[in-house]
């Protein structure tokens, strides 16, 4: 049977309602305390150590995103970011298909000139914007304290940033919210989607980071003159990096920190190796990089996190589309 009229006819509509429908839900009203006592808590703490700094500070605004107090087990903004936003976008999508299922409200659906992939697109972009929703006030409410108590306004560089920032944010959102909708999508029992949902997050962003120390350990190969001055050699830097970025969470962390520190040192003094420390020779010290090239540096992360919404929505596409619906 051939399509007629649009394949994304429906779309709208599905969109309209489910953020209609995520908007006045209970889980919104918890997005929206998450995002005061997240803002206002670690805003507050970060000002409060700002203001003590004495140094001049050209990018004062992005401080309050990165500020993490030494020797504490409270992690900075982005890090709490980091850990939410994923918890926020399994909140929104671990039942997206399944309870339409449970409630028997699919094949009435379906019955209507929807097609199914303009179904699930429609549910996936209104969670998506009701996570954006979120975000995006909770980044109003960030510089809005930093307006009212540092007295100091954002430079247009600082504000361009943060909407970088911003959409790096959205993105990673939308990753965490492609995977609850595909363990929606596979599991009719919303609460085995949830488990499952959660057990990779908690693997990905908890578990992982630890193990990837160890592992990169193991399988680099040594650098004596690294164990001598007590670096880190290249082999293994490589293999951190590149096992940290097997999760959403670390490619996240590792663009937004390219964008919220333009510095040009701040990447080498944070993983010093042996090989690095020869590009120290002639480098402006507290020089900052230009946008663009910030942009650049952290382009390849930003492209794998829509990779993966895009890989992610398309297995969830081609489940729901060889799923059987009965009335």
């Amino acid at each position: 049977m051939r399509r007629e009229g649009s394949p994304f006819t429906g779309v709208g509509v599905v969109f309209l309602k489910e953020y209609a429908d995520h908007l006045g839900s209970v889980r919104m009203r918890v997005l929206e305390i998450l995002v005061v006592l997240i803002g206002v808590g670690f805003t507050a703490l970060a000002i409060y150590n700002v203001r003590k700094t004495i140094q001049r500070d050209d990018f004062l605004f992005l401080n309050l995103f990165l500020y993490q107090q030494e020797d504490s087990a409270v992690p900075s903004l982005l890090g709490a970011l980091a850990i939410v936003i994923p918890l926020l976008a399994i909140g929104l999508g671990f039942d997206a298909v399944n309870s339409e299922f449970n409630r028997r409200t699919m094949s009435r659906i379906l019955a209507q000139p929807i097609y199914r992939d303009a179904l699930l697109l429609g549910k996936f972009l209104a969670g998506l914007c009701t996570l954006a929703t979120g975000l995006t006030a909770l980044w109003l409410l960030i510089i809005g304290i930093g307006l009212l108590t540092m007295g100091v306004p954002p430079s247009s560089e600082e504000v361009t940033r943060g909407i970088a920032f911003l959409i790096i944010a959205i993105t990673l959102a939308g990753v965490w919210l492609a995977i609850a909708m595909l363990f929606s999508v596979i599991f009719r029992s919303t609460a085995t989607s949830a488990l499952c949902a959660l057990g990779l997050w908690l693997f990905l962003v908890i578990v992982w980071p630890m193990l990837v120390p160890s592992i990169a350990a193991l399988v680099a190969t040594p650098d004596p003159l690294a164990n001598r001055v007590g670096l880190l050699s290249d082999s293994q830097i490589d293999w951190f990096f590149g096992l940290s970025r097997i999760s959403p969470s670390g490619l996240f962390s590792d663009a937004a920190m390219v964008v919220l520190q333009p510095q040009t040192d701040a990447a080498i003094l944070r993983t010093p190796t042996v090989g690095m420390l020869s590009q120290l020779q002639g480098m402006v010290r507290g020089a900052t990089l230009p946008l663009n090239e910030s942009l650049l540096l952290a382009w390849p992360q930003i492209t794998t996190l829509i990779a993966i919404v895009i890989s992610v929505f398309a297995v969830a596409y081609i489940a729901f589309q060889r799923q059987e619906v009965r009335a």
